[in-house]
């Protein structure tokens, strides 16, 4: 009987893995950002020694030249000498002095020169040393800027990505330092939470389009149905009921679509003015406002800014809806109002209304979160009205503040950028 062969053994794995890189040979060679600036000032000090130590040199050579020369001269025939001085007037009548005086006087001249000459050698170099110092300053200042540039650069991408742009990069070029590594992995970083991003938007924009057909289809049936005046009232009730709550999800899907678009950062931007905006959502209001006798009054002043005019409808349109629905069952009033202010437009929304504790106004920002009700006891809306508003805000660069109205009610202030 044959021997069974026995099965062929795996293979061994890799020691090397070709997605990691590999280290340098040597590292310590490395061009980093501590050795860099070791060099860099080292040789700024080195430099800056040699320069001073050079003008002391010079100074002090001049001082010297300065301190030997000649105190007297000695002129007169062979007979009588006449001792001159420019320096010492006092040996000038040396032909009155005694010999200890005449002696005494020269030594006093020699101390005066040698101290004549420490006092310039002394000025001279503290005025090299003051202009040293400017150079130095100035050259570490232009050095300092050079090393840091590329952190401004990652600085300045960290804001533009703060206000939504996803897209941008650093792509820092130069020595395979800290700083580049640093710049790299940040890269990485905003590939990936640009990658999540999109396929978070990209999931919900495809489920709302999936959605929007199976709802279209049955509210026709809905309607087909109700429009047979034959139908029995208890299915003509079912068949309002079921309409309604279509519409509903409809409503629901078409905010889910809006929020997933208004969280991306408007790229195309118009001049668009904040009071025609305004008007156009009063107008759209006005019959709800009316049945529900809610008067709507407040001055528009012109506001312009750079954004996209339908996001920028939705949000006056949903905070008139809210401060429509949200309001007193008699004698309601909501107050609208667009102004320029600080550099910023803003459209402040104010209204009668119940009383709403302070704790809770951040809570309404959120999806599906309405005051006091449950998630989905309420006929006012989605609950999405609130949030499509920040992020259409944020996405334009600018924000929204709720505050409670004393008395009731609410303040809703959006504040964009001209």
């Amino acid at each position: 009987m044959a021997a069974t062969p026995a099965p062929p053994q795996a293979p061994p794995k890799p020691t090397w893995d070709p997605r990691r890189p590999q280290a340098a040979p040597f590292p310590w060679l490395r061009p980093t950002i501590r050795i860099r600036l070791t060099l860099l000032y080292g040789g700024m000090f080195l430099i800056a020694g040699i320069l001073l130590l050079s003008i002391i040199y010079l100074l002090a050579a001049q001082a010297l030249k300065t301190g030997n020369q000649p105190l007297f001269k000695i002129t007169g025939g062979s007979d009588i000498i006449k001792v001159t001085s420019d320096n010492c007037p006092a040996i000038n009548n040396a032909s009155n002095l005694t010999l200890s005086q005449f002696d005494a006087a020269v030594s006093a001249c020699i101390d005066h020169q040698r101290q004549v000459a420490l006092d310039n050698l002394l000025s001279r170099s503290l005025l090299a040393l003051l202009g040293l110092a400017v150079i130095a300053f100035a050259f570490g200042y232009a050095m300092a800027g050079r090393v840091l540039s590329p952190l401004g650069r990652i600085t300045r991408t960290a804001r533009a990505v703060a206000g939504s742009d996803l897209s941008r990069r650093i792509e820092l070029d130069g020595p395979d330092d800290e700083l580049k590594e640093l710049a790299d992995t940040f890269d990485d970083m905003l590939e990936r939470l640009q990658r999540a991003f999109t396929a978070q938007q990209r999931f919900v924009g495809n489920a709302s389009h999936e959605l929007r057909t199976p709802l279209a289809i049955n509210r026709t049936l809905l309607e087909v149905h109700l429009s047979d005046p034959n139908a029995p009232m208890e299915l003509q009730q079912l068949g309002k009921t079921l309409l309604a709550t279509n519409e509903r999800s409809e409503q629901l899907v078409e905010g889910l679509l809006l929020l997933a678009r208004s969280d991306n950062q408007i790229v195309e931007r118009k001049p668009v003015d904040l009071s025609e905006v305004a008007g156009q959502a009063i107008d759209q209001v006005n019959g709800e406002a009316e049945a529900k006798g809610v008067e709507i009054r407040g001055k528009r002043a012109s506001a312009v800014v750079q954004g996209n005019g339908v996001l920028l409808e939705r949000i006056a349109l949903n905070l008139l809806q809210n401060a429509v629905r949200y309001n007193v069952p008699q004698d309601g009033w909501v107050e609208v109002t667009t102004q320029v202010e600080h550099g910023q437009a803003v459209l402040v929304v104010s209204n009668t209304g119940p009383v709403v504790p302070a704790y809770e106004v951040d809570n309404l920002f959120e999806p599906f979160r309405r005051l006091r009700t449950e998630r989905t006891g309420s006929d006012k809306g989605v609950g999405l009205g609130l949030s499509i508003v920040r992020s259409v805000a944020r996405a334009h660069g600018g924000h929204i503040v709720a505050r409670p109205r004393e008395g009731g009610g609410l303040v809703m202030r959006v504040a964009l950028p001209v």
